[in-house]
């Protein structure tokens, strides 16, 4: 029983870093995978997702009724709020 847990605690691990792995290179992430990671990270539900040159814009309504515009890089994943949010209060 006690190994069942650990390898079911190792193979949830593998799966969580292969999720949150950075794209190689030259691919680059799509608006669904941009969506994906943004909803792992913003707790809510995704509105929209608009392509830009080198990422994507992303708004996302969240639990509290606030709805927060986010960016995702397209090449490296990594989100990060967006200017858009420094005008709404």
């Amino acid at each position: 029983m006690k190994l069942g847990k650990i390898l079911i605690f190792t193979l949830g691990c593998v799966l969580a870093a292969a999720t949150h792995a950075a794209p190689q290179d030259k691919e680059q992430l799509d608006e669904a995978q941009a969506a994906k990671r943004v909803k792992q990270q913003v707790n809510g539900r995704v509105l929209k997702v608009e392509p830009q040159k080198d990422n994507y814009r992303v708004k996302v309504l969240q639990k509290n009724g606030r709805v927060v515009t986010v960016d995702v890089d397209k090449k490296s994943g990594k989100v990060r709020p967006s200017k858009d949010n420094k005008d709404r209060k």
